[in-house]
């Protein structure tokens, strides 16, 4: 009996079936965006109602009656995700700006935009910050916040393309596109059916923040930049001043916990600050850090330094011991956006005992902000100026940071152990959830580390810590810094002559080639791996993989021939698991080359061994290339060996291998004279795709789709799959593909 949820799923695969729409089409038609839809149609997350109801309105089918099935799926869905939050706290002493308040939250309502601009210190990100959160309710699918990191010490402000990544991974799009015009219109498509704030704070111009934009619906942006972002259209801007003396006064008094501000002195102080609200919470700290002084004590220390930042900010400093103040300078030159005390430790190489007074007497100084308990950033004045220190006063400084790449590097090495992988049969002890968590919350950081490591030449870094996010990376294809990390990596090792871990690094950098569709550079990578005396599991690896390159370009007599290669290398290490996949690969090829007996004995074959041995998805490949060679001749049973293979794949969650196995279920149901039932698998197949960065499934989808669509008299729709194969096929230099499209398309009826 099926659950209600699949019994929802099954109503809108009709709905889907009844537009004769592709996926995509059919998201543009109702008004969703098409990732939002993979997910209903997988069964992956529930529609909202009026979701189902703009899906019906493109069929003209009457909503109503699935009211009860979408009720009932509903009420056993999983709970609601807990509201996203990403905002930094809120400022507990936040004072004046009511009317600058005021004025972006009315914008926020109207214009659903607006941009606040304003020198350093003034305040920009706090009253973003304290804005959004009030706004908080407004705003229930939650509040997500972004550095663009415009003017930040030592890092370039995040390009667009990158941008958008980690906002759509924080939708929980794992496997973004990967141009950037595709990425902001996913982008505006997921957030068109949410009521989300989003804060870009740190902007360093107009066309770094234009294609973060959201498009239409409920969502708003709110932009801070040092400048005046007037290019961007239907962003009205905010510009602030400095607060004004009655308003720099209560706030001083607040930070001084002072009942009287009207003191003489009390003035001479905020013409020192400037009325920025920075400088005035670090002298309104230093004073309440020292009863023993009065007001004019303390304006007299202010006098003492001409610059205004310097002055305030020295003074802080002073308030510090010689460790503090040490801790302060190196935290100047740490890669990164935030970090936690076990990254400042390894620094300022302060035992653990010690670290927690020493941090909390700079957030007490203002010097630091603790973004949650336990994690901490700097502003970027006060970052710059602590670089400008440490390259003054720490001789040490590149030592302190050595020290912290390599505590990065352990600890990514640590939590990876703990996940499972096809190459770690048992991982370490932990919690693997845990593990990948750390690698989301960390992922800039390790990036930023890696890049720094490039940069000092501190080659074990830059060649081991890729290794380390091996997983991690595949399970976020498509990531942007993968592939120049690989490549940087493997460069790395050859330095160190660390052959073996090249290769590694190469069949990597060639696996992520080859998954994103750009099957020429995946080739040459794995072939220099093969010349770099890989190990013997490593030298079977890259056979396999070869052979599925070569099956890709059309050369099927080489790969057949990488391929057995590939299976005789697994039986003599042992490893059947392997073998038994290099036995249905070679039993897909040997298909395609006519000899249909063979291959038939080849999967049964395949299926045997993994049956023995792994068991569960090690069986999938065999039982898909079985369903297919069996399908001529006996439909049912190769209809069942693919459906256990989709079992199988639904089982553990392999959505990759869901996709496959519903296109082969396509392909089986068309050779056996039931084309309108094989469509609907070879939109499940493309619906499980959407989201994720599979360029070369995606491909061989298409191509069985548009076959299908043929048989199933359906030209128009033919067409269009085939069409967006020669776009990709175009786009990634792929000739085999593009003539095997050009070919079909030639042989399609002419349109009506």
């Amino acid at each position: 009996m099926s659950s209600p949820q699949e019994h929802l799923v099954a109503q809108l695969a009709r709905i889907k079936d009844l537009s004769g729409l592709s996926l995509r089409a059919l998201a543009a038609r109702a008004g969703l965006s098409s990732s939002s839809l993979s997910r209903y149609m997988t069964g992956r997350l529930v529609p909202p109602w009026e979701a189902v109801v703009a899906l019906c309105k493109v069929v003209g089918r009457d909503p109503r009656p699935l009211r009860a099935v979408w009720a009932e799926a509903a009420k056993a869905g999983a709970a609601p995700a807990p509201r996203r939050n990403d905002l930094p706290a809120d400022l507990f002493d936040f004072t004046a700006r009511e009317a600058e308040s005021a004025l972006v939250e009315q914008l926020l309502r109207t214009a659903g935009a607006v941009a606040v601009d304003g020198m350093g210190g003034v305040g920009k990100t706090s009253l973003a910050v304290h804005v959004a959160h009030r706004l908080a309710p407004a705003y229930p699918d939650g509040g997500l916040y972004l550095d663009l990191h415009g003017f930040t010490p030592g890092q370039e402000p995040l390009d667009p393309q990158a941008a958008l990544g980690r906002l759509l991974g924080a939708l929980d799009v794992t496997h973004p596109p990967a141009g950037a015009a595709e990425r902001a219109a996913l982008w505006r498509s997921e957030l068109s059916r949410r009521r989300a704030l989003v804060v870009l704070d740190n902007a360093v111009d107009a066309e770094q923040v234009r294609p973060l934009l959201p498009g239409a619906g409920r969502s708003a942006v709110l932009i801070t930049s040092r400048h005046r972002l007037v290019s961007l259209d239907g962003v009205p801007p905010v510009s602030l001043e400095p607060l004004t003396d009655g308003d720099a006064a209560r706030l001083f008094g607040r930070a001084a916990g002072l009942a009287d501000t009207t003191e003489d002195a009390v003035g001479q102080v905020l013409r020192q600050c400037g009325g920025l609200p920075l400088a005035l919470r670090m002298a309104g700290a230093r004073l309440r850090h020292r009863p023993g002084w009065t007001v004019a004590v303390l304006a007299e220390r202010l006098r003492d330094t001409a610059g205004r930042f310097d002055a305030v900010f020295g003074m802080s400093l002073h308030q510090l011991d010689a460790g503090q103040r040490r801790m302060f300078r190196l935290l100047g030159v740490l890669p990164g956006a935030d970090f936690d005390a076990g990254v400042a430790g390894a620094l300022a190489d302060v035992p653990g005992d010690r670290l927690g007074a020493v941090l909390e007497e700079l957030v007490d100084a203002h010097l630091l902000q603790e973004l949650s308990p336990g994690r901490f950033r700097m502003h970027d004045l006060i970052r710059q100026y602590a670089a400008d220190l440490a390259a003054e006063e720490e001789p040490q400084a590149g030592a302190a940071l050595r020290r912290v790449l390599h505590h990065y590097l352990e600890r990514a090495v640590a939590h990876d152990r703990t996940l499972p992988s096809p190459h770690r049969p048992r991982p370490a002890p932990g919690d693997p959830a845990q593990a990948m968590a750390w690698f989301d919350l960390e992922y800039v950081n390790l990036v930023a580390c890696f890049d720094a490591a490039a940069r000092l030449g501190v080659d074990e870094v830059v060649a081991e810590l890729p290794q380390a996010m091996r997983v991690w990376f595949f399970r976020h294809r498509g990531t942007d810094d993968q592939i120049r990390m690989l490549e940087a990596a493997a460069a790395a090792a050859h330095r160190l002559g660390r052959a073996r871990e090249r290769a590694a690094l190469l069949a990597d950098l060639g696996f992520a080639h080859a998954a994103a569709g750009r099957l020429t550079e995946a080739l040459t990578a794995y072939e220099t791996a093969e010349g770099c005396d890989p190990d013997e599991d490593l030298a079977a690896g890259l056979a396999l993989r070869i052979g599925l390159v070569r099956r890709d370009l059309g050369d099927l007599a080489a790969a057949q021939a990488q391929l057995r290669r590939a299976g005789d290398l697994f039986e003599k290490l042992g490893r059947p698991a392997g073998r038994s996949q290099a036995l249905a690969f070679d039993g897909w090829v040997t298909l395609h080359l006519g000899r249909r007996a063979e291959a038939v004995e080849l999967a049964r074959a395949s299926v045997a061994l993994a049956g023995g041995t792994a068991g569960g998805p090690a069986q999938v490949t065999g039982l898909v290339t079985l369903g297919l060679a069996l399908a001529p001749d006996d439909p049912a049973e190769a209809l069942r060996t693919l459906h256990e293979a989709l079992r199988l794949s639904q089982e553990h969650d392999l959505r990759h291998n869901q996709a496959w196995c519903h296109n082969a279920l396509g392909t089986a149901l068309r050779v056996t004279g039931s084309p309108e039932a094989a469509l609907e698998h070879h939109r499940r197949a493309l619906a499980l795709l959407e989201p994720l960065a599979e360029v070369q499934l995606e491909i061989d989808c298409r191509h069985a789709y548009a076959e299908t669509c043929r048989a199933a008299g359906r030209p128009v729709e033919a067409a269009a799959q085939l069409d967006r194969i020669v776009d990709l096929a175009r786009r990634l230099g792929r000739p085999h593909d593009e003539r095997l499209a050009r070919e079909a398309l030639a042989q399609l009826p002419p349109a009506p």
